[in-house]
């Protein structure tokens, strides 16, 4: 068969840098274990998947999108925003009134959360301490 050249390919991917990037990350995949779309006749991964992409048996969208993918680090994940939730004595007043303008929040600063918790006593042993003894 007659070697596979850059003019082959290049009416499928325009730019050659993209070519050259398209086709080393579908090499990368082949030695992986992915699965050949055309018969390999002894050629190696890079020449394969260079073949694959001039008979137009892989599309170049599709491993632009499988490459751009695999370099992704940080996935964006979209999450529900969180709902306000108003006090449980304001229930009653907040669902009569139905608008979200009087809700209040309850707010503790850093020192009174530390008093709180200094004032805090252990639990008691119980009746299980006392046999281990």
């Amino acid at each position: 068969m007659a070697r596979v050249t850059v003019e082959d390919c290049i009416d499928k991917v325009d730019n050659r840098f993209e070519l050259v990037l398209l086709a080393s990350h579908r090499a990368r995949l082949i030695s992986s274990g992915s699965p050949l779309t055309i018969d390999r006749d002894r050629d190696k991964n890079p020449v394969v998947a260079l073949r694959e992409i001039a008979d137009e048996t892989i599309a170049p969208d599709d491993l632009k999108e499988q490459l751009i993918h695999s370099m992704q680090k940080y996935v964006e994940v979209d999450e529900p925003e969180a709902e306000t939730v108003p006090l449980i004595g304001n229930t009653a007043a907040a669902a009569s009134s139905g608008d979200d303008s009087d809700v209040q929040f309850d707010r503790m600063s850093e020192e009174d959360l530390l008093r709180g918790l200094e004032g805090l006593v252990p639990p008691s042993s119980s009746a299980d301490d006392d046999d281990r003894e």
